[in-house]
């Protein structure tokens, strides 16, 4: 495993397991178990997900010590539109049965809310909550305006990531201010599989299409995430540390962007 440092030092796994839409309680619960088993050790989920639960209990049945894992979790909009804030974390810290969260993610950018939202995350962080604070679906405009009365900087933006959107204008912005830039679907929910680019690249590495972009993403330094509940693929998209795409056919990824995008964050109406 390859780690990100965060603002803070605190380091960050450069690969976790998402579980968006992964609703089925034991299929949850059994999935975050098989991905601990195998490896990893940042586990990403949200209250939206509605799988909190089931993702603490699959973390306390592995036996690894919390403090081996990384545990990130994010607040939905309608807790920030409602001022209800700190009563979602408090509801995401009991589901989830641990007494502090490692990355708190505001979930989307919400107009009229973001200095609000933020100066809870702020509190929370103060109060040793949480580790370490951020956002996620957050374009430079809306980091811009997040800097003007933060206190605390986000560690860590987490977004639409994949070689369809490889984001590199929000990436670069990341990396001027010191923030982990995190890929949420970086496997486009196998939209690319067929791209014939990735096919060759494949081929050439005697890998995967999942692991060649999942390479892709920590060689750029971006955190990744991908998702599955098949044991045999949860395992298989864990290993990409043990190659290196060249400078060449990082470009050729590059060159595939088509700013698909299937989240709008300047039209939050959900």
């Amino acid at each position: 495993m390859e780690y990100a440092t965060l603002q803070n030092g605190l380091k960050m796994p450069m690969e976790g397991f998402g579980v968006f839409q992964v609703r089925d309680k034991e299929e949850c619960k059994r999935s975050v178990l098989d991905a601990i088993r195998t490896g990893y050790r940042l586990i990403d989920t949200a209250a939206f997900y509605e799988n909190e639960k089931e993702v603490g209990e699959g973390i306390k049945d592995s036996g690894i010590p919390r403090d081996d894992l990384f545990i990130t979790t994010k607040l939905w909009n309608d807790m920030q539109r409602e001022s209800r804030q700190r009563k979602s974390f408090e509801k995401s810290l009991d589901n989830l049965g641990v007494d502090a969260i490692d990355l708190y993610l505001i979930h989307w950018p919400i107009p009229g809310k973001i200095k609000e939202t933020w100066r809870v995350l702020e509190q929370l962080y103060e109060e040793g909550l949480v580790k370490a604070i951020g956002v996620s679906n957050f374009l430079p405009h809306h980091l811009e305006e997040l800097s003007v009365h933060a206190n605390i900087a986000p560690a860590v933006d987490q977004f639409e990531c994949n070689p369809y959107l490889t984001r590199k204008e929000l990436r670069n912005y990341c990396k001027k201010h010191n923030i982990v830039p995190e890929a949420w679907s970086p496997l486009a929910r196998g939209a690319c599989f067929d791209d014939p680019v990735l096919q060759s690249l494949a081929e050439k590495y005697e890998k995967n299409i999942a692991q060649i972009i999942l390479r892709y993403d920590v060689q750029n330094g971006i955190v990744t995430i991908p998702k599955s509940t098949k044991e045999a693929r949860i395992l298989s998209n864990s290993q990409v540390f043990d190659f290196e795409l060249s400078t060449e056919d990082i470009e050729k990824i590059d060159a595939l962007n088509k700013n698909e995008m299937h989240g709008d964050p300047d039209h939050v109406d959900f």
